[in-house]
């Protein structure tokens, strides 16, 4: 009977298990996994793919502002974004004497708000195919839709795709990116 009774236990809580739906997990980013749990500055610090957005934001003074309660959403460049500018962009920009400038272009990538895919889609929906993004760091970007992929023009005009979307923090969320978004000259 005991027996009997631990058998109907186990398969009753592994049809309750099956049936149960799955919670999303993050994404993975650069070969890292990302826990809501932690900061936009505790995850990036894992990603491979990131290492050049996190130097930048030290070198800014940025990781306590986006350690912070937020919510933000970051559109995060990748490695490779930044290593398409121009040879000694990154270089000059990290440098102490360039801090305004280096700031201005990484607040630029970030939003007051915590703006999942599902959201910015919406508002480019409702706004005819174009929503404006207003930025902290007081730029104005446009996100658009190239098919399926969330696109945000800067402004110059060059577009970021967005690669990894929704990645949920306990302070926002992270949009991967792959390229490096500029404010108007």
């Amino acid at each position: 009977m005991r027996n009997l009774i631990r058998t109907i236990a186990v398969s009753t809580a592994l049809t309750i298990a099956a049936s149960a739906p799955a919670l999303a997990e993050n994404p993975m980013v650069g070969g890292a996994p990302m826990y809501e749990s932690k900061n936009i500055v505790e995850n990036a610090v894992n990603s491979k793919d990131h290492t050049t957005l996190v130097a930048a934001v030290k070198a800014a003074g940025l990781v306590d502002t986006l350690s912070g309660e937020g919510p933000f959403t970051v559109f995060a460049p990748t490695n490779e974004a930044f290593a398409a500018l121009p040879d000694g962009t990154v270089e000059t920009l990290l440098k102490p004497e360039n801090k305004d400038q280096l700031t201005k272009i990484l607040t630029c990538h970030v939003v007051a708000a915590d703006a999942m895919s599902d959201a910015i889609m919406g508002m480019i929906s409702d706004d005819g195919g174009a929503h404006p993004v207003k930025t902290v760091g007081g730029c104005t970007f446009t996100a658009k839709m190239d098919g399926d992929n969330i696109v945000i023009e800067d402004g110059q005009g060059n577009e970021a795709k967005v690669t990894i979307a929704d990645v949920k923090q306990s302070n926002g969320v992270i949009h991967v990116i792959d390229h490096v978004l500029l404010p108007a000259s």
